[in-house]
Order: C-alpha cells, then sequence, then structure tokens
C-alpha cells in the first residue's frame, strides 16, 4: 500500500514537472513585450521619442540631419541617387488629433497616401514594445512620382509600406518607407515592419 502511494506520488510529481517545462517551453515561444525588435545586420536606426526603427543604411540610406528635414518629420533616412531621393524612410508623431487606436491612426496616414496611390494590402501587426502600444496596422501600396523636391521623375512607379499606431503615451504615429519599384523586396519591406520598437 505504502509502495503504490509512493509510486503514485512519484508519478504526481513527474507529471507536475512535465505541466511547468511545457508552460515554461510556451511563454518562451510568446512575444517579448518587453524586448526591442531585430534589425537586420548593415542596417541602422532612426530614433524617436515614440518608437525606433530599422532602415536599410547598407543599401546606400543615410540618416537626414534634423535641420534638413520637414517639420512634420520626426526623423528621416534618404537614399540619394545622383541628386535624386529614390527612398526614403520616415517617421510622424502626433500627425493626427482625434486619434487614440491603431485603427485611428491608419486611418488617419491612409487617407495621407495619396489619391494616386494604388493600396495592394492591409493588415493588423503587432510590434515589439509595451503591451498597451503594441497593436499597429500595416498598408502596403504602389503609387507614381510626381517629380517634385528631388524626387524620381515624374511618372516612375513606386512602392510604399506604412505601419500606424499608438504609443504607450499615447501619441500617434506613422512610419513609412517609399522607394523605386523594384528596389527594395519583399523581405526588406517586411524586415523594416520588424524592425519598429515602439516605446
Amino acid at each position: 500500500m505504502t509502495m503504490t502511494r509512493k509510486l503514485h506520488t512519484g508519478r504526481r510529481a513527474a507529471t507536475a514537472a512535465l505541466g511547468l517545462s511545457l508552460l515554461l517551453a510556451l511563454t518562451g515561444c510568446g512575444e517579448d513585450t518587453d524586448g526591442k525588435a531585430s534589425v537586420p545586420d548593415g542596417w541602422s536606426t532612426l530614433d524617436t521619442d515614440s518608437l525606433s526603427v530599422g532602415y536599410p543604411k547598407d543599401q546606400g540610406y543615410a540618416e537626414q540631419p534634423a535641420a534638413e528635414r520637414s517639420k512634420h518629420n520626426a526623423a528621416v533616412a534618404l537614399k540619394v541617387e545622383d541628386g535624386v531621393r529614390t527612398g526614403m524612410v520616415s517617421v510622424q508623431l502626433n500627425f493626427a488629433t482625434g486619434v487614440r487606436d491603431a485603427a485611428g491612426a491608419a486611418a488617419a496616414a491612409g487617407a495621407g497616401i495619396g489619391l494616386s496611390a494604388t493600396r495592394k494590402a492591409t493588415e493588423d501587426v503587432r510590434l515589439a514594445g509595451p503591451p498597451d502600444a503594441r497593436d499597429a496596422r500595416r498598408i502596403d501600396y504602389d503609387f507614381t512620382a510626381d517629380g517634385k523636391e528631388a524626387t524620381p521623375n515624374q511618372g516612375t512607379p513606386m512602392t510604399g509600406v506604412l505601419v500606424a499606431g499608438v504609443d504607450s503615451g499615447g501619441v500617434p504615429f506613422v512610419v513609412r518607407l517609399n522607394a523605386v519599384k523594384g528596389a527594395v523586396d519583399a523581405e526588406d519591406l517586411d524586415a523594416f515592419v520588424e524592425s519598429i520598437t515602439v516605446k
């Protein structure tokens, strides 16, 4: 009788240990809400009060000095070839009023991509950062350059992706990557989105 009891006790302990290890393993597979997003090798990072985001420095992008960028942008990285801006990563903060969530931020940001743009896809994404600020919305789109302000010739096919959300302090943000179509592949667009860490 005693032996049987010990055997059952041992089985219960083993089962409990197995359950605990499985729980820990599952927890480890989840998203790290306190960690930072990974940035690909060769990339650098734009850092703002609301978020940080990677940009492909190894592909010729360079951070624009604060004195040179538009007052609407909190951070910018440009790719300039022969005096023409063929790629741009930008961060805008507090760009819309009355926005309280990712859906509202995306609606406001989407309205700003222009009537000539063609939306290809819209999806909800989860970013690295605090749990209350990780929800965001991604919009992929195509458009044509207007040839203004050192952009490619009018009519040049361009591609873009934007990610919009609200940081942990309630500040709406939108992050964009625009480039000549074909210059940035789908993997790099995904890496760009995955490199964002919200604060």
